[in-house]
């Protein structure tokens, strides 16, 4: 099987403090140079004034008993950390957390003391203009156009992570199917606005934003007081402004409209829509077939909702889900997307990539452009599948993604993403009207997001976590000749895992047996196992979580008592499907009669689940496989705990 080499590894040595704390000086180095360097700043504004703290203050009773306190709070607060969870040692395989890459860390620390909050350039005039430069940055990753001349320019910025970047979402696509809705109510004229609501309401992504860019043109050539007229009149018809008991009262032919999502789908779906009030029963979850989202069920929604006339807001397809690092088949469902909205049934398409969105980067070449299956396979046992290359090369033709810096991009929580293909639908997210009634094409595209806050979500947010990701982007350009070989070496690893879980099973035979339950996507990797003569679901799974007990983090345990640390997921047989589900029980000896719906233990199976995204599970230097390692230590626990 194709491993990476030392010689692939050098790069690797600058970019990471270290399991061992390598790279101390480095960091150190970086730290103190720049926080001195923020201390002359402070001195050389205005120099003329004087100190406002003397020298003698730290001589001081009461600075000193200050002083005390602060360095025992601070002594505590550090003895209790040392009980946090080890994301930067190979030891660690459980969530999606890992080392963080020196480039970010050394950026956020040094942009702290400025303290930006980037909603207003007047608020932080440096770090705003980070922000939509790593919107485009990630932009660029995904196949949308970064060219800011262009009039349908993507656009994206930073949340706190990628449930607020799934509000963002839901958001604008609500914001840009009732819009033509509000056209049509407040009359405007000589837009060829659509001239029934259903039609108004299902014109799809391209079309809302093509009518908008109308409005702007026409809006343009009318006279000053007119423009104010109009812009009021349509203001008070747009779903933003009646809330939506009253839209849809105005507009009784019109149903709310539904969120499509898989059923592997991230939690924060269902909190979006009881958040922006369209309610928890508008979220219709998909089935699973393969562990991707079934596309034929897909499609037959979709028939239904036509039929039934039931408009559809937002069909999401997830790039890596949260517990099994499975890919769906974006392709598909823009496919789908395009065809429907040509029969008069059009909806936005959302592609959660939280987890997988980095991995992008192994699909682009320098200059943006795609890499084939076979450039990305270089070197590869079987990564990518038709179907994955196929799901990431059809990101560019989706409307909107969400990505978590804070996870395979190796940088401090909380810096999630929101990238929209076009960024002219942003101006309907906007609190000022005029932003709704503007003709983006004559404005300059920086200038224009210098009050963020008109159109993001939050309030407030950190400018020190916009530093870090532009800067990171910088020294790691977005493609596969450079942070691509980040998510190279994790998908080398699950390969390594892959394979080597064969030799775990035979190690345990006789004892128990163990089995990938489905080859990975990326480079998350599931174990089932079922103690040996065993058909029993509640039993296996009771031995599962014994297992896991020895291998999650407790804080009443000094971490070295572990020796690898590990986390769980279930497998239910609604997500996966029943034939799947009886697939994967069979691979370990259950007896699928066993799997009871009304079961406290055995209405899904437990599986033990493995993130390999930290760089330093195989250590060439040191001739150490932690996945070897792990793999060893795992049969060792499962002979222990299975023994007479």
């Amino acid at each position: 099987m194709p491993r990476a080499t030392a010689a692939d590894r050098p790069w690797l040595d600058a970019l990471f403090l270290g399991p061992y704390g390598e790279n101390d000086a480095l960091l150190e180095k970086l730290v103190v140079e720049f926080l001195r360097d923020h201390v002359y700043w402070r001195r050389n504004f205005h120099p003329e004034d004087p100190p406002a703290i003397s020298t003698r203050a730290a001589m001081h009773p009461e600075y000193q008993a200050l002083e005390a306190r602060l360095r025992g709070e601070l002594h505590q607060l550090s003895a209790a950390l040392k009980r946090s969870v080890p994301f930067h040692s190979p030891r660690y395989i459980g969530h999606m957390a890992s080392d963080l890459l020196l480039p970010g860390l050394a950026a956020q620390i040094l942009t702290l003391p400025y303290n930006p909050n980037n909603v207003s350039e007047d608020a932080a005039p440096v770090t705003i203009e980070l922000e939509v430069k790593a919107g485009l940055q990630l932009a660029r990753m995904l196949g949308y156009p970064d060219d800011t001349t262009r009039p349908d320019c993507a656009f994206g910025h930073l949340t706190s992570g990628g449930t607020v970047a799934n509000y963002q979402a839901l958001r604008l696509a609500l914001a840009l199917k009732a819009f033509p809705v509000a056209l049509r109510a407040a009359g405007v004229p000589d837009i060829d606005v659509p001239g029934d609501d259903w039609t108004a309401f299902n014109l799809g992504p391209d079309a809302g934003i093509a009518l908008l860019d109308r409005a702007n043109t026409w809006l343009a050539a009318q006279p000053a007081r007119e423009q104010r007229r109009w812009v009021r009149a349509v203001q008070k018809e747009r779903l933003e402004f009646l809330g939506m008991v009253d839209f849809f009262a105005r507009h009784p032919d019109l149903k709310v409209p539904k969120v499509l999502a898989p059923i592997t789908a991230h939690y924060s779906w269902s909190k979006g829509l009881k958040l922006l009030g369209l309610g928890r029963n508008q979220l219709e979850l998909l089935p699973e077939r393969g562990m991707r989202l079934d596309a034929d069920a897909l499609d037959e929604v979709l028939a239904r909702c036509e039929r039934e006339r039931q408009p559809v807001l937002l069909a999401v397809a997830v790039l890596g889900t949260t517990e099994y690092g499975t890919v769906d088949p974006v392709d598909a469902v823009v496919d789908a997307r395009d065809r429907w909205t040509a029969q008069g049934l059009g909806f936005s398409v959302h592609v959660d990539g939280a987890w997988g969105g980095y991995l992008a980067t192994l699909f682009r070449n320098e200059d943006g452009g795609l890499r084939t299956i076979d450039e990305v396979g270089e070197g590869f046992a079987r990564f990518p599948l038709p179907e994955v290359h196929a799901a990431f090369a059809a990101l560019g033709r989706t409307d909107s993604v969400t990505v978590d810096p804070h996870k395979l991009g190796y940088l401090p929580y909380g810096a999630g993403a929101f990238i929209c293909r076009d960024h002219r639908a942003v101006a309907l997210l906007a609190e000022a009207a005029d932003y709704v009634f503007h003709d983006t094409r004559e404005d300059d595209y920086h200038a224009r997001y210098r009050r963020l806050g008109q159109f993001v979500p939050e309030g407030s947010k950190s400018g020190a976590a916009a530093a870090a990701v532009y800067v990171t982007h910088k020294v790691l350009p977005l493609d596969h000749a450079h942070f691509g070989r980040l998510p190279r070496q994790t998908v080398l690893a699950a390969e390594a895992f892959h394979a080597g879980s064969k030799r775990l099973a035979a190690a345990v035979d006789g004892v128990a047996r163990v089995a990938v339950p489905f080859a990975p996507d990326s480079n998350l990797v599931c174990l089932a196992i079922n103690p040996a003569g065993n058909a029993d679901l509640a039993h296996a799974n009771a031995f599962v979580r014994r297992l896991h007990d020895e291998l999650r983090a407790d804080p009443r345990q000094p971490l070295q008592m572990k020796q690898f640390f590990g986390s769980m997921t279930t497998l239910r047989p609604e997500a996966v499907g029943e034939a799947e589900m009886a697939r994967i029980l069979a691979l370990v000896g259950l007896d699928p009669a066993t799997l009871d719906p009304d079961g406290d233990d055995n209405d899904k199976l437990v599986i033990l689940r493995h993130t390999l995204m930290n760089p330093y599970l195989i250590d060439h230097t040191n001739g150490i496989s932690y996945i070897d390692g792990y793999l060893d230590h795992l049969a060792r626990r499962i002979r222990a705990l299975l023994a007479p």
